[in-house]
């Protein structure tokens, strides 16, 4: 594997996680999931009439998918992160394709950062700039798996390009630096940095040497702060890097023979099932790790977990894909996905400068 198998690997991974999850998208009743898909979904499935994405079929994406190859396109366009032409994208190119409602835009279900967004822009005409939502979930994260992918090898660069995003959109420190943590992940790997217990150490010595926007909450040089001295701006962006530690504990904790969770998919039980940010990741980055060279097992186990499968098949599939490369990625979850060889062709475009 190249560096660019493992960054096409990443975004073919996300999105063939995503429509995974347009069948079976949010059953928090695991009986109810089973009932209708079988104790073991291993394929792209339809939706059921009256769920959240009824109108597509098994191997299509849905909104996300669709705004997260929206926002490949504009790096392939703009030869890189234009905000510019960000606003332009959504102002011209995603909103005018919903109408504000949950159930009403395009691909299925619309989110509540996007809801927001829609209701600032287009009904308040509010300005960029005050339309951020109070959402505490993923979707900037996951809209910038591209930034992740295209940004790869400047981790400086990518981190300034994912938290500008993330404020024009969400408004959560919290989570902005967990969505600015997973992709600057998701670099790593596409390095070949492998998820195991050392990479948050290596990322802590670049939060040091300033090369990540966090705050080093310790120190060896502890002292009274200067007066007129601003610690946000000064120091970092972000309270502190404990996003940045997160990926090793998950991945110390798959591989120790001490700590057990079998079925891998009940995983999704121990940190939870819901949206939020902060139930997502710790999933993600421990399935992530376990099968961190098996990208069939992971992502299925991502999906069978009920709840936000979705974006849990989602955030896993891009970190096994940029471990295992797109030539790890079985055909059959490639060919069964939508326009194929459309998106197979943007990830070539994406990656192509790697």
């Amino acid at each position: 594997m190249n560096t660019q198998d493992k960054a096409k690997g990443a975004f073919i991974g996300a999105l063939i996680g995503e429509a995974l999850g347009v069948g079976p998208h949010w059953f928090y009743d695991l009986d109810e999931l089973h009932k209708h898909y079988g104790t073991w979904i291993d394929d792209y499935t339809d939706p059921l009439p009256g769920r959240y994405h009824e109108d597509l079929n098994a191997g299509d994406l849905s909104q996300q998918g669709w705004i997260i190859k929206k926002m490949a396109e504009l790096y392939v366009n703009e030869d890189g992160y234009s905000d510019l032409a960000f606003k332009k994208m959504m102002d011209d190119d995603i909103l005018r394709q919903l109408d504000g409602t949950p159930m009403g835009g395009y691909g299925g279900y619309t989110s509540q950062t996007m809801r927001d967004l829609y209701q600032k822009r287009i009904k308040e005409n509010m300005p960029w700039g005050n339309v951020a939502s109070i959402s505490d979930t993923t979707e900037s994260l996951e809209r910038n798996i591209p930034s992740g992918i295209y940004y790869s090898d400047n981790l400086k660069k990518l981190s300034k390009v994912v938290s500008e995003n993330y404020f024009l959109m969400q408004q959560d420190n919290i989570t902005g630096s967990l969505s600015v943590a997973y992709n600057i992940v998701l670099a790593m790997l596409i390095q070949g940095e492998p998820l195991d217990e050392e990479l948050s150490a290596k990322l802590m010595k670049k939060v040091h040497h300033k090369e990540l926007p966090f705050y080093a909450v310790t120190s060896k040089n502890l002292g009274t702060p200067q007066v007129g001295r601003n610690t946000r701006s000064d120091e970092g962006l972000f309270a502190s890097p404990d996003a940045l530690l997160s990926p090793s504990y998950m991945a110390r904790a798959a591989k120790d023979e001490d700590i057990t969770i079998d079925p891998a998919w009940k995983v999704s039980l121990v940190y939870g099932m819901p949206c939020a940010i902060y139930h997502m990741l710790p999933a993600v980055y421990y399935l992530s790790a376990k099968f961190h060279d098996d990208f069939e097992n992971g992502v299925l186990h991502a999906i069978n977990g009920g709840g936000q499968n979705q974006v849990r098949a989602m955030l896993t599939g891009a970190l096994i894909g940029a471990q295992v490369g797109l030539s790890g990625i079985p055909k059959r979850f490639i060919e069964g996905l939508t326009e194929s060889e459309e998106l197979l062709d943007l990830a070539e475009k994406l990656t192509a400068h790697l």
